[in-house]
């Protein structure tokens, strides 16, 4: 990293604080010595009679003594001063002193006041001011009014031990094919100027948070061995207006210095938002003149120098169009969650300083970690790693990232929630029906554990699926099963208990959205046919919320109908899952017994109650119905 891009010193009001403390210790360093206590004269020869005076220095119009000392600290190297009576008898004080064996001597001092200002205010105030001079030096040009104008990025130099490359990166495959592209052109810039080819000028980088939008920048800048310019959106606003626009323009005027280089703007969507809809009604004229001013740039800078601009967001549907218009951000690259094999790449890559046991199975890992980023792995191995510590053992083991994974998800165990007996047993009657129904029906996810030790999260008890397999889309008899399986508890309740609990709160929510899905969404009811009722108002992407609600265009009539089939959707799952709970009803009062002894079973454990699962069948045929 060159000098000029060192840590820079902040000026803050401490300074004046230690300022004033430095000169109180300096004036009491320098000017103790010469502040001797002011007694009378009759104090004096008394102590002279008595033989407590070690040496005297005579002065024009003062007498300084020095005191004998004694064993007692309160004499030890005293010295106090008297004034010279006047027409005193000189040769009468020198033969007394004389007398008393006293050490004495004469000097004639003018410049006592001059020494005393010289130590106690000039040679201080000196070096404070070489101390302001050395801050000032350091901060440089970055205090002071004009100060604000200069850009807060952050530069990464390719020599640095800390360089990311794509070894560091794993799971997004698609993402590093798309940047290979922009990767050849930083190495070998001269294969596309002789064909008069130029590079994209801008990259966005689009995905939910924690997919590595910004790890993939910085690897991307490590491959090419070239400098990584990275500031975040909000760098840009300050309180003075103005100041966003003067730093996107010292932001490139430094990108052009030391091309070809990497510009790395993180969370665009801060400065980038449209100006227009729903946005233009509350505008803000400093945001929207450092959005025109990056604009400028970008299309005022030559491609061919080698600076590429990128930038990331999680929200890319409240970005400007003239951002992503042609010329600017014209190639988006989206990261999204990996897949089950990316997982398993990710935890491998985390996973390298970490000292792993024989048993630790990262297939089996990435299948338990449905939906988590690269960022939520990186916790996942962690956590493990502080698992195995908090046990004393030297390696990481299976149970750790188990333990983890569990953590993450459902929270921690929470030992101090003592349920009675009663509640026990509801819980354990509650999770074994989704045990015993998960496990019969075809289209369920395999059953992997079932606790009935309350979490953190407010869950009483667990029972976790493990996906085999990533799944793009889903049938109308696999979300059958998804709602049957939801119902198991509630339907084991009814069973086995007299009455009925709020433990099954969050399954009906579900079964809910999931039944109004089917009817609305996905066009799954015979009664309505295959239509879609409502339309979003809000803007979505990535599976984001709608944060507008929905536009009703549909009837009254036809509202109650949607109302009727979700109704008979959910009932006729809940009677499925009473009937399989019925005709096993001896496995299920083995499982709820066990439970209640161990609390926690696993698969294995399981399966030796149920038996055997049900396979799944393909649910489309190769060759099309004749």
């Amino acid at each position: 990293m060159e000098p000029k891009h060192k840590r820079q010193l902040k000026f803050s009001g401490w300074y004046f604080f230690l300022a004033f403390a430095v000169l109180y210790l300096l004036q009491t360093a320098l000017l103790g010595e010469i502040r001797p206590e002011k007694v009378p004269y009759s104090e004096f020869l008394s102590l002279l009679e008595q033989g407590k005076i070690a040496s005297v220095n005579l002065r024009e119009r003062e007498i300084v003594a020095e005191l004998v000392s004694k064993d007692n600290r309160e004499n030890k190297n005293k010295i106090i001063l008297t004034e010279r009576l006047p027409n005193i008898n000189e040769s009468l004080l020198l033969e007394k002193l004389y007398a008393s064996k006293v050490r004495f001597q004469g000097k004639i001092e003018t410049d006592s006041w001059l020494k005393q200002f010289f130590l106690g205010w000039v040679l201080p105030l000196g070096i404070l001011v070489l101390l302001y001079l050395f801050i000032m030096r350091r901060i440089g040009r970055n205090v002071g009014p004009l100060s604000f104008g200069k850009s807060k990025v952050k530069i990464y130099d390719n020599n640095e031990k800390n360089k990311v490359t794509f070894d560091d990166v794993a799971g997004i495959d698609e993402a590093k094919a798309e940047l290979t592209e922009v990767l050849d052109f930083l190495r070998n810039p001269e294969k596309y100027r002789a064909l008069g080819a130029t590079i994209p000028k801008g990259v966005l980088l689009v995905g939910p948070p924690g997919t590595g939008k910004t790890l993939m920048a910085r690897a991307l800048a490590g491959e090419a061995n070239v400098p990584f310019f990275t500031l975040s959106g909000s760098d840009f606003v300050e309180m003075f207006v103005g100041v966003g626009a003067a730093r996107v323009r010292d932001l490139f005027a430094q990108a052009k210095e030391r091309a070809p280089c990497i510009v790395f703007i993180d969370e665009i969507d801060a400065i980038g938002k449209s100006r227009g809809g729903i946005a233009a009604m509350a505008t803000n004229d400093e945001r929207e003149q450092t959005l025109n001013q990056l604009l400028s740039e970008m299309d005022g800078f030559d491609s061919t120098k080698g600076v590429i601009i990128m930038a990331a967001t999680n929200r890319p549907e409240v970005l400007d169009s003239a951002l992503l218009r042609a010329g600017r951000f014209d190639r988006q690259v989206v990261v999204d969650r990996a897949d089950v094999r990316g997982r398993e790449s990710i935890l491998k890559v985390h996973a390298r300083p970490i000292k792993l046991g024989d048993d630790v199975n990262f297939t089996v890992i990435a299948q338990r970690t449905p939906g988590m980023t690269g960022a939520d792995l990186a916790n996942v191995v962690n956590q493990a790693a502080l698992n195995a510590a908090r046990r004393g053992s030297s390696v990481v083991e299976s149970r750790d990232f188990d333990e983890a994974v569990d953590r993450i998800q459902l929270g921690t165990k929470n030992t101090s929630k003592v349920m009675n007996e009663d509640e026990k047993r509801r819980v354990a009657f509650h999770e074994s029906g989704h045990a015993i129904v998960a496990m019969s029906v075809e289209h369920a996810d395999p059953v992997y554990k079932v606790t009935i030790i309350p979490s953190s999260i407010g869950a009483l008890g667990a029972t976790l699926q493990l996906p085999t397999e990533d799944r793009y889309m889903m049938t109308k008899n696999e979300l059958f099963d998804r709602i049957c399986v939801m119902m198991g508890g509630r339907a084991a309740e009814e069973l086995c208990c007299q009455d009925i609990s709020t433990g099954a709160q969050n399954d009906l929510e579900r079964v809910t959205e999931t039944a109004r899905q089917m009817v609305c969404r996905y066009g799954m009811s015979e009664l309505l046919g295959p239509q879609t009722f409502g339309r979003p108002t809000g803007l979505r992407f990535l599976g984001g919320p709608m944060p507008l609600g929905e536009d009703r265009n549909f009837s009254e009539k036809t509202a109650q109908a949607i109302d009727a089939e979700v109704r008979q959707i959910i009932d006729t799952q809940h009677q499925r899952a009473r009937k399989i709970l019925q005709d096993r009803r001896d496995m299920l009062g083995k499982m709820i017994e066990k439970l209640l002894v161990e609390e926690t079973l696993h698969r294995s454990d399981l399966e030796a109650i149920v038996g055997p699962l049900p396979q799944r069948r393909a649910t489309c045929s190769a060759q099309p119905a004749g």
